[in-house]
């Protein structure tokens, strides 16, 4: 069995947006034999470009049900069902999301009519439903409303059985008319085929490999996911005209990529965005520092679509420095974006992070919590009370006397080590890593075999490509060298 659903929304997020209709049209594998469509009232105002597309009107739904109102009876006529929908993930990400308000896991296998076209009617324009539909003739009244376009979609999917049953035909010319026009019920609740029908192989597998599939990206095989290398490296997710729309990175590129598809996706741009994924490509890199920083360049240098919204700052907080009229240096922690023009001496993951590096160093440094504005006051800072600030908060200290200790602490920023390489694990057993760091700069990475040994820098120079050193490398060099990683660094005077 088989529940066909389309879901009007006040907005593209699930996390924020509310159902406004529901249909559902229960298919046996034959025929429709059930159908349910109702308003739904999304306790909000319908935003005025919703009403434009859908026509549904804040008026329209002041006397609809409430969700949990027809909660029972979604749960009831989808039970034992394969959920079915075109472009699946966002209407199940909907309806979850609502189950989950009420304390109720909805859990059902998921099928996706885009996936499914793709694969029996190759070759179309394009597959969104309203051009599909009219493309091969399905007639589609009502559209952007619940029980339109879930009726078309229910034609759809009965032509999409159809067309699979008469491929097996044309495929297996000895199977009697009884196996030849036999319905799918493979995928009943049971999960037994009845004794009484006998399904052919290929339209259980077409059907069957929709649902196995209905995570990945439409023009995404799983033979091209099986094929991912568990291994570390670089990934590149490519659109139909093959530009690089993601860079990402990964320990095991199989793993994340296999999350990435894994996800109910929240909106309708990050439904867009799985959808344009049309091919993947990855360079192994062995080291996972390496693929950090060859992420990081690849990024910068292709500015691909989805990393430039998604990530506009790899670290999105700093610590900055500034002085004041008297000579004292300040430092101080805030955002590091675009509206922010000052260069940080260092970037951190999130302002949280910033705050906490910073009193750790106020501690350590014995600076004045005033002046590194952490702590709010017209007078002396809470340390000189207890005598651990020397003053300069209220003039008492040299401000050349206190400056000394900040430039103590930015030193501290930067590498414990001025010149070091990270010799890491290679693409091969037999090869190895190479991370170059020169006074405090890095350089790039290379790769040499396990028999190669050098005394000194400026051989290590030689093996490697150069790359550009910014905030975002040396942070990234940072925080790897905090972490248990196994990697050895070599360092130089």
């Amino acid at each position: 069995m088989y529940a066909i659903i389309d879901l009007e929304t006040t907005g593209g997020q699930p996390t924020q947006d509310r159902i406004t209709e529901l249909a559902i049209f229960i298919h046996d594998g034959d025929k429709v034999v059930d159908h349910y469509e109702t308003l739904v009232n999304p306790g909000r105002a319908i935003p005025f470009f919703i009403t434009q597309l859908t026509g549904i009107n804040d008026d329209m739904v002041r006397d609809a049900p409430r969700f949990h109102e027809v909660a029972r009876k979604v749960v009831e006529m989808t039970e034992g069902c394969v959920f079915v929908a075109h472009n699946v993930r966002f209407d199940y990400s909907f309806l979850k999301k609502e189950f989950a308000d009420l304390g109720y896991n909805y859990s059902r296998k998921t099928l996706c009519t885009v996936r499914l076209s793709r694969s029996l009617i190759p070759g179309q324009p394009s597959y969104s439903l309203g051009k599909l539909c009219q493309n091969i003739g399905i007639p589609l009244e009502g559209r952007h409303r619940a029980a339109g376009d879930a009726a078309a979609t229910a034609i759809l999917f009965d032509r999409l059985l159809k067309i699979s049953q008469q491929d097996e035909a044309l495929a297996n010319p000895d199977l009697s008319p009884a196996d030849t026009l036999a319905t799918v019920d493979a995928l009943a609740p049971s999960g037994r085929t009845p004794a009484t029908k006998k399904p052919s192989a290929r339209r259980v597998t077409a059907v069957q490999e929709a649902i196995k599939t209905a995570l990945l990206p439409p023009n995404i095989t799983p033979e091209k996911v099986a094929a991912l290398p568990q291994e570390a490296g670089v990934y590149y997710f490519h659109n139909e005209q093959g530009e690089v729309i993601y860079v990402g990175k990964s320990i095991n590129i199989y793993k994340r990529i296999q999350q990435h598809f894994a996800v109910d996706y929240k909106s309708r741009k990050s439904l867009e965005f799985k959808n344009s994924i049309s091919d993947i490509t990855w360079e192994l890199t062995g080291s996972e520092l390496v693929a950090l920083l060859y992420e990081s360049a690849e990024i910068k240098r292709m500015k691909p679509f989805y990393n430039r919204a998604q990530r506009r700052s790899v670290f999105p907080a700093g610590i900055y420095l500034r002085q004041d009229e008297q000579g004292y240096k300040h430092l101080y922690y805030g955002r590091a974006d675009a509206d922010n023009p000052a260069t940080p001496l260092i970037a951190l993951a999130n302002q949280f992070k910033a705050k906490g590096f910073l009193y750790h160093k106020v501690s350590k440094y014995n600076l004045c919590q005033k002046l590194c504005d952490l702590y709010k006051t017209q007078g002396s800072c809470f340390d000189y009370q207890v005598h651990r600030c020397k003053g300069a908060c209220v003039g008492l200290e040299p401000a050349a006397e206190y400056n000394l200790r900040v430039d103590e602490a930015i030193e501290s920023f930067t590498f414990e080590h001025g010149s070091f390489v990270v010799i890491g694990q290679g693409r091969r057993e037999d090869e190895k890593s190479i991370v170059v760091v020169e006074n405090g700069r890095y350089l790039g990475f290379g790769y040499v075999d396990g028999e190669f040994s050098a005394r000194r820098l400026a051989d290590f120079r030689e093996v490697i490509t150069a790359y550009g050193d910014n905030k975002d490398v040396q942070q990234i060099i940072r925080q790897y060298l905090r972490t248990k990683h196994k990697d050895k660094v070599k360092v130089f005077k």
